[in-house]
């Protein structure tokens, strides 16, 4: 099958690597423009490696891009891990038309950072979609889902890399299969049960000690790697990543630090703490709480926020 892959960085090269053990013809792989001073994106990489031709338009929505895709003669257009917009007719251009990975099950959670979102609401599934996507943003009809459990110590991080990430790659093979089997559904998304959540940004994740520590939890993780959750120290910015929710009354403010330890500081919230293993001042690299708390000569009684 002639099989056109549009997709970035690690997701989009092991979509390739996985369609190539499938002795699928890749005609052609489309990646984002550079980015100066940042390194080359690991999918371009792999496919110029292979002589695979690399197309990298500033927009896929530029005339020129459909003039280009409809000269490949693609069998099947395939989607891993793509930001930029894509117009209809390039979508319906594939003699089979394009399918589209998407980590979340939707409806639910449809925007462009679902991993974040179900995590920072408490939620404990989430899983992967694999669909026909249409004009509207993750509205076109689903093909296959897959379940995957939030565990209660899943970052972003964990969640993507260890679950989303090779339950994606294995459920779009098993969706091209069906293709070539002519099985592949198209079921229509239940619009009552749809979510659609921005971005997340800092101005998303910034920590109020005053909620309940679960929710400040949550938040954390929710935020970790990206974008960070903040808070504040002595009136500068400081982003909190690993950390360990602690659940027991706590005779403290809100954004008090209750505890140091080689393990990290507690800081206090509503009906527990936060153990805050490692932090990020605005500016520098991500260090470990102790060695933080060691630099500014953090103590006991001091607030955050």
């Amino acid at each position: 099958m002639r099989i056109a892959l549009i997709g970035q960085a690690a997701f989009g090269e092991s979509a390739l690597k996985a369609l190539l053990e499938r002795r699928e013809q890749v005609v052609a792989v489309y990646v984002p423009p550079d980015t100066p001073g940042s390194k080359p994106d690991s999918l371009k990489q792999s496919a110029e490696q292979l002589g695979i031709a690399v197309f990298q338009p500033k927009r896929m929505r530029d005339p020129d891009v459909y003039h280009n895709y409809v000269k490949l003669a693609p069998d099947l257009g395939v989607m891993a891990f793509v930001t930029d917009i894509v117009p209809l007719p390039i979508l319906r251009c594939p003699r089979l038309g394009t399918i589209q990975y998407h980590p979340s099950l939707l409806p639910k959670h449809r925007g462009g950072t679902a991993i974040n979102w179900p995590i920072i609401n408490g939620e404990t599934k989430t899983g992967i979609t694999i669909f026909w996507p249409d004009a509207g943003i993750d509205t076109g009809p689903v093909l296959l889902q897959r379940e995957a459990e939030i565990s209660p110590d899943d970052t972003v991080g964990s969640l993507y890399y260890n679950k989303l990430f090779p339950l994606g790659i294995q459920a779009l093979m098993d969706a091209i299969e069906l293709i070539y089997k002519g099985k592949a559904p198209r079921i229509p998304q239940d619009e009552s049960q749809a979510t659609y959540e921005g971005l997340c940004r800092e101005k998303d994740a910034i920590i109020d000690w005053g909620q309940p520590v679960a929710k400040v939890y949550n938040l954390i993780r929710g935020a970790n790697p990206q974008p960070g959750a903040t808070t504040h120290l002595r009136g500068e910015e400081l982003k909190v990543f690993d950390c360990e929710m602690i659940v027991q009354d706590v005779a403290a403010v809100p954004g008090e630090v209750v505890d140091s330890s080689e393990r990290g500081w507690a800081i206090a919230s509503q009906g527990g703490y936060l153990l805050i293993k490692r932090v990020q001042p605005r500016g520098s690299l991500k260090v470990s709480a102790p060695d933080f708390a060691r630099s500014v000569g953090l103590k006991r009684g001091e607030r955050f926020g």
